[in-house]
């Protein structure tokens, strides 16, 4: 797995900011959109940043856990929704066609089959889910593997279609448990601090899935021991393959590919951002290319957040997933460029500067 991505070059940063405050406005007052001018342009290592060709990557996959209630919704909606999503009648489709982005969905691990589809990437790791890691690991290190590789082949597609910003969402009834697990795992936050309720659970609900999570660490409470002695990238790797999901596993392998591609990175909710604190541990400079599109509605997303030191562009109340958050934050990201393109400069304008 190639996880080398350059650093972000600093070399046009004071040529950057100089064109945005040049800009016919008073310093700053553009509040964010200036920072993201910025990021835009470092990452594209341009003074005249651009969203080219803008993808949206939903990856689906299903969880063995599900099976044991840690959902308020039966394993079935998954493949449902990603026929949903193929009909294009999802909340996804709507905000992506209002956004202008191109969506894309793959399947990673669904429990279904689907049959050769034209708008389907077909990437199934395992035909029936993952394992349950209430009674093992969810994946072996082959399939946790092949889930990253998938997800790099898939954003290798992206980016030669002239792609340089990708959106990430999921699907996966029970991924919000998964995610949980994940979260506690690489932030060290106590478990009760990152499970929250999911598709809705009732307090019944959720005080049953945050036994079951409880549960699972009890079978292994030290994700270390999970490594067998070992550490670094090879405890990573372990732990996202024994509390993660074939999708959650793809989207980490997509976000360093997209890493590698300089492409600007937009974060949806909580199931994405544990894929990014897997990518992050493995190769942290790619936090450099991540835009966060908004503050989720699942309490252990502001966990993550903080742990990441992160600020997200929206607070919304969104739950939803499915890369809804993302969708709504690529209209900011065509307004920073366009500002950054479009508006004149004292000079240009014959506007006198602040004395």
């Amino acid at each position: 797995m190639d996880k080398h991505i350059e650093a972000l070059g600093h070399d046009t940063e004071a040529a950057l900011r100089q064109k945005i405050d040049g800009k016919t406005k008073p310093p700053g007052s553009l509040g964010r959109l200036e920072e993201l001018a910025l990021q835009i342009g470092l990452i594209q290592g341009t003074l005249s940043p651009a969203v080219k060709a803008p993808h949206i990557l939903v990856c689906a996959g299903d969880h063995g856990a599900a099976k044991a209630g840690v959902s308020a919704y039966p394993q079935d909606v998954t493949w449902q929704m990603v026929e949903n999503f193929l009909a294009g009648g999802a909340a996804i489709n709507a905000l992506a066609r209002q956004a202008g982005v191109e969506l894309v969905v793959a399947d990673a691990g669904v429990a279904h089959d689907f049959g050769p589809r034209p708008n389907l990437i077909a990437k199934k790791v395992g035909a029936g889910g993952t394992a349950s890691y209430l009674d093992g690991a969810a994946m072996t290190a082959a399939q946790c593997a092949q889930a990253m590789a998938n997800g790099a082949d898939v954003v290798r597609d992206i980016a030669s279609r002239g792609c340089n910003a990708i959106g990430f969402g999921e699907m996966g009834i029970g991924n919000t448990a998964s995610a949980s697990l994940l979260t506690h795992c690489f932030t060290g936050a106590p478990l009760v601090d990152v499970v929250g309720r999911g598709t809705g659970l009732d307090d019944a609900g959720l005080a049953r899935k945050r036994a079951l999570l409880e549960e699972a660490l009890t079978r292994h409470p030290d994700p270390q021991s999970l490594s067998s002695g070992r550490s670094g990238d090879q405890l990573v790797l372990n732990v996202l393959a024994h509390y993660g999901g074939f999708e959650i596993a793809m989207l980490a392998g997509a976000m360093l590919e997209a890493g590698r591609q300089r492409m600007v990175l937009v974060i949806d909710g909580f199931i994405v951002t544990a894929a990014l604190l897997a990518a992050t541990r493995l190769a942290p400079q790619l936090l450099d290319y991540c835009v966060f599109a908004h503050r989720s509605g699942e309490p252990g997303h502001a966990v993550q957040l903080d742990h990441l030191g992160a600020r997200p562009l929206l607070d919304l109340g969104m739950r939803l997933g499915e890369g809804t958050g993302a969708a709504l934050a690529f209209p900011l990201l065509a307004a920073a460029c366009a500002f950054m393109n479009e508006m004149a400069s004292f000079e240009s304008a014959g506007v006198s500067a602040k004395s």
